[in-house]
């Protein structure tokens, strides 16, 4: 019964795992296809995302079957309460990759309004406790690039769609970037039994579990 836990909480692992690096993917997707102003790259995010969905709802039933079936505890039952949460927060990482695709869609039968250089760097990957300090950089080169765009359609009212699209997909990155830190949260939760939420560091009450009867960190 013990080793058929054990191999329920690797696949878990391993869902969430996959899970993400199809979320990077996605992300690294909607931004190429912006870049690259290629509109079947970005319909082929819209396709991705779908199995996204998927994929949480696979996550969740695993989570709480081994909730309701195993009782977990300590260290167990952080992970795989983090993971109903990781899971989450990237299926909607997910739904704002589709939103970056859509206005890659739009804009790829517009002329270029500018260089894209500051919406790549909101798109960047980093370990979880340093995405936890990067977002607050991610939110101020969102707020300079809102009103580098802002100047664009008040010189120029023909750039408004153009620069409105490339707004909507900084913010979309922006919420993005949220979301990453959630999930770096949780990690960092589930690895160290540390809340780091709000910029606390608080280490959980160290108890007398199951864990520890097992032998188990």
């Amino acid at each position: 019964m013990e080793r058929h836990f054990e191999l329920e909480l690797e696949a878990l692992q391993e869902q969430v795992l996959l899970m993400g690096g199809r979320v990077e993917s996605i992300i690294q997707k909607s931004i190429s296809a912006l870049e690259r102003r290629d509109p079947a790259l970005a319909r082929q995010v819209i396709v991705d995302d779908v199995v996204i969905d998927r994929m949480e709802n696979e996550i969740d039933e695993r989570c709480l079957r081994l909730l309701a079936l195993q009782q977990p505890l300590a260290g167990d039952l952080r992970f795989i309460t983090g993971a109903l949460k990781i899971s989450n927060d990237l299926e909607r990482v997910g739904d704002h990759a589709v939103n970056i695709a859509g206005g890659a869609d739009r804009l790829a039968g517009l002329p270029p309004l500018k260089p894209l250089v500051d919406i790549p760097r909101l798109a960047t990957a980093e370990t979880a406790r340093q995405i936890c300090r990067r977002d607050d950089a991610v939110d101020a080169l969102n707020r300079q690039l809102f009103r580098e765009l802002i100047s664009f359609m008040i010189e120029d009212p023909s750039t408004i769609t153009r620069a409105m699209e490339l707004i909507l997909v900084a913010r979309n990155l922006e919420r993005v970037a949220d979301l990453a830190t959630n999930v770096a949260e949780e990690v960092v939760f589930i690895a160290e039994a540390r809340v780091i939420k709000h910029g606390a560091e608080v280490p959980t009450v160290k108890r007398l579990t199951r864990d520890d009867d097992f032998g188990r960190a």
